[in-house]
Formats: structure tokens, sequence, C-alpha cells
């Protein structure tokens, strides 16, 4: 089974490198003795992450998901980076491919299926929904000091 390497830590910052995402597949996600995900990689403690979750999933093609799913609290985002398929949420059916990103919320019901002849590569973000506001727009601070490389 693959693994995460850490290429850096830090107080402020965790860095790790999955690997290339053609190599996806070398990933196994054990959410149990009989739950085993093939193609499937969490990372956010990995980085230490402290607001949200993501993960990396591959789909060969002719696969799918297999099992719809909601969440109590948490949006989604899925960013699909190469490959072509079908996303559903509360039964409607659309196209995604490299480029397509789809937004979910808590209450919706979503699956994805592999439809196409290559990998379908996607990344998964998972945050608390309904807490981003217009404030959060403009929470970051350009500093006027040189970037030393």
């Amino acid at each position: 089974m693959k693994q995460i390497q850490t290429i850096g830590t830090g107080a402020n910052f965790g860095a790790v490198n999955f690997g290339k995402l053609s190599d996806m597949n070398d990933y196994v996600l054990n959410l149990g003795p009989e739950i085993r995900i093939s193609g499937k990689v969490f990372g956010g403690e990995a980085v230490g992450a402290t607001g949200g979750e993501f993960s990396f999933q591959v789909f060969a093609p002719g696969h799918e998901t297999g099992f719809l799913h909601t969440h109590k609290i948490h949006e989604e985002l899925y960013f699909f980076l190469n490959g072509r398929g079908e996303f559903q949420v509360d039964g409607d059916i659309f196209p995604v491919e490299e480029g397509s990103v789809v937004r979910v919320a808590p209450d919706g019901l979503r699956s994805v299926r592999n439809n196409g002849t290559e990998p379908l590569v996607m990344l998964c973000v998972q945050y608390r929904g309904n807490t981003f506001g217009s404030e959060d727009a403009t929470d970051g601070n350009i500093l006027n000091e040189p970037v030393k490389w």
C-alpha cells in the first residue's frame, strides 16, 4: 500500500507528497475489516489541516462509488483532475471531466462514476457548510517585504 511522504513541517505549515495522480490506485482506504476502498486517500491529518478535510480518489473505467451518501454538516467541493464520468446529486445526473468542479450541500445525495475510457481522478475538499461570509473574502494580508528564495 502506498504511503504519503512528508516533505516539510513547521509551526505554520505541513507539506506532503501523494505521488503522481496516475498512481493513486496504489492507495487503499481501510474503513473496517470488510470495507476497503482502492484508489482513495485522505490528507487533512497528514498536513495538519484544522478547518477541513480533503481526499484524492481515482476510479478506473467502469467503476463508481457504489453508494449514495450525505453529510451532517460538511459541504463538499469535487475537483475533477483527469478523465470523464458522471456525477449524481439528488437524482440529477450530469457529465464531469477534467476541469469540472461540483459543490454539494450537506443534505445532497451524491455519487460519482467513471463511464469513460481512462481513469477519473478527483480531489474532494470537505468543510463545515454555511460558515464563509463576505468578510472572509478579504481575509488575506499582502505583506510589504520581499520574497527571498
